[in-house]
């Protein structure tokens, strides 16, 4: 579905990513962990379209993306899910959701996306009409995934959902994205819960300083004492 040949980004003069390749089967869940800086959050803004490719390639379902808008992403079914949620705090449940939404022209096909957000999320439909910035850290993560599956994507592209949020939350979040997965919707996953976000990956690939050092199933990661010694720390044992 999606593949990364040898992609160089980076912000102003700055390299962030030095020659990264990777791949998204369709229906899969991948997960990319690192430690902070490593480039995480800058490959999935070079795979919506926020940032340029400087070298390298970008395929996506079998076509060349290399030089695509972020609007162009979204028309071809790839929806980003920031780090740190971003949502529209003085707008209610619904008005966010329809945002996610708004490229798409057939009230229909909205409709029937909403009331998946909601089977989903429950708890969602339950605020609707309660404003954005008057939810939990938790909640505010699911409006955040449910605007992004507004555009019915073929990928979601997601990071750093547990950060900031109760455990049993987590969790929660956690077992939907196998719902969403098994949905149909593909997951690439940037995440600090390596532990979890090994559990739920069918593949996985660890980033250092903007280039990939292991790659393998994410059963196989789990199990690799250089995972381990890494990144199976502090922050894992609390979660």
């Amino acid at each position: 579905m999606l593949e990364l040949d040898r992609v160089v980004s980076g912000y102003g003069s700055i390299r962030a990513l030095h020659g990264v390749s990777l791949n998204v089967p369709r229906g899969s869940i991948v997960t990319v962990l690192g430690a902070n800086g490593a480039g995480k959050s800058t490959l999935l803004r070079v795979v919506s379209g926020l940032l340029p490719i400087w070298g390298g390639d970008l395929k996506w379902e079998g076509r060349w993306m290399t030089k695509k808008s972020t609007r162009e992403m979204v028309r071809s079914g790839v929806a980003h899910c920031p780090e740190g949620r971003q949502i529209f705090p003085l707008l209610t449940v619904y008005e966010n959701l329809q945002m996610g939404g708004y490229l798409r022209e057939d009230r229909k096909t909205v409709k029937r996306s909403m009331d998946q957000v909601f089977s989903f999320f429950p708890r969602l439909k339950e605020r609707a009409k309660q404003r954005a910035g008057t939810l939990s850290g938790g909640e505010q993560q699911m409006l955040a995934i449910g605007r992004s599956l507004m555009s019915h994507p073929r990928l979601l592209l997601l990071d750093e959902p547990s950060l900031g949020i109760a455990p049993k939350l987590v969790q929660e979040i956690f077992g939907i994205l196998r719902v969403i997965q098994e949905e149909g919707t593909a997951v690439l996953l940037v995440e600090q819960n390596a532990r979890l976000a090994l559990q739920l990956a069918d593949y996985a690939y660890v980033l250092e300083l903007g280039r990939v050092v292991i790659e393998g199933t994410g059963s196989e990661l789990a199990k690799d004492s250089r995972v381990e010694e890494r990144y199976f720390g502090v922050r894992d044992a609390a979660m």
